[in-house]
């Protein structure tokens, strides 16, 4: 079993990663799917061989554009999601994800938590950590062949 924390959108405000960077020990893999992406650099720093840090459209100089993980013969596709128009459609996105062959696919910039089923992958967008009304993350964990999201309110 392999588990994952992962978080978006924290826009500069570090604090909300503090809120849960007590997770991060205890996880497998650690996430960011940009918009903030400098906020991890202590997480970087910290947890070097489990941390994966993607560029969102705000972020200019720091992260990656892309990444698979590999976890228990689970291919997950890492990104931001704007360069699939996720905002408005996940097609693009499923598209790119089965291209990869990969089963999972993880993006934020929508700052809306939600886990969605399209052609046979999983989509999960574990919404916006930052100053927003519905803050919140996502536990996601890989057993076997089978991957489980659960979308975690930041309180």
């Amino acid at each position: 079993m392999k588990t994952f924390v992962i978080l978006s959108d924290s826009h500069g405000k570090k604090s909300a990663v503090d809120k849960i960077a007590h997770l991060f020990a205890e996880n497998d893999y650690i996430v960011h799917l940009g918009d903030g992406s400098a906020d991890m650099r202590q997480t970087v720093s910290a947890y070097p061989e489990k941390t994966y840090v993607l560029r969102g459209n705000c972020d200019f100089s720091y992260g990656a554009e892309e990444c698979v993980i590999e976890a228990e013969g689970v291919s997950v596709l890492c990104c931001h999601g704007h360069r699939y128009g996720v905002k408005g459609s996940l097609d693009r996105l499923a598209y790119r994800a089965k291209e990869l062959g990969c089963e999972v696919a993880l993006y934020g910039h929508t700052h809306r938590a939600r886990i969605d089923e399209l052609g046979g992958v999983l989509l999960v967008n574990p919404g916006a950590i930052g100053a927003y009304a519905d803050a919140s993350y996502c536990y996601l964990v890989v057993h076997g062949k089978k991957a489980t999201a659960t979308i975690v309110p930041l309180s």
